[in-house]
């Protein structure tokens, strides 16, 4: 199986979960500390933040495998500059898993509802770490021309694409009549 670009598929989903998680664990941990919810409803948020890190750690490994292909047009700067941002949001993501699994396991009620709200605020560190990755990894693609790795005949090492290039290029494009 071609495993290439597959990275750009998958990275919307961890992303994302970090956007909700936040929410979720909000939620559920007022839910449960009003007594609406019993504690097992915070297994919920348990799997969604597995979720989060399984689909962090995937997303870096097809990252990896699309790195070697996007080097030949993108300096390794701001390649490792996504990386790092993405490594330490996986880590950051892991590291709330296993407040959220403490809240989950732990008997004394004010202990577990404690490491629920650090879950919460975790999320919340967590979201900031995603946007940072989301924004690194649009640079890549917006800024520096990542997808040309993939075209043939892939433009010179970090010139990025205009912006009209794909309409004039596509049949039926904005720009196809165009005289210029």
């Amino acid at each position: 199986m071609d495993w290439t670009l597959l990275h750009p598929k998958l990275v919307h989903l961890p992303v994302a979960l970090a956007v909700i998680m936040p929410l979720l664990t909000g939620g559920l941990l007022l839910a449960w500390w009003r007594g609406w919810l019993p504690k097992r409803a915070w297994l919920i948020g348990v799997l969604f933040q597995a979720a989060l890190v399984g689909s962090g750690v995937a997303a870096m490994q097809t990252g990896e495998i699309d790195e070697d292909v996007v080097e030949r047009v993108v300096a390794d700067k701001y390649i490792d500059a996504h990386e790092d941002a993405a490594e330490v949001f996986v880590w950051a993501a892991a590291g709330v898993l296993l407040l959220s699994l403490g809240a989950a396991v732990v008997k004394p009620r004010p202990l577990s509802l404690g490491l629920a709200g650090a879950t919460v605020a975790g999320a919340l560190i967590v979201l900031g770490l995603g946007f940072q990755v989301g924004q690194s990894g649009g640079a890549l693609v917006y800024e520096h021309g990542a997808p040309n790795a993939f075209i043939d005949g892939a433009r010179a090492r970090d010139t990025p694409p205009r912006l009209g290039d794909a309409r004039r290029s596509a049949p039926g494009g904005a720009h196809e009549h165009d005289d210029d």
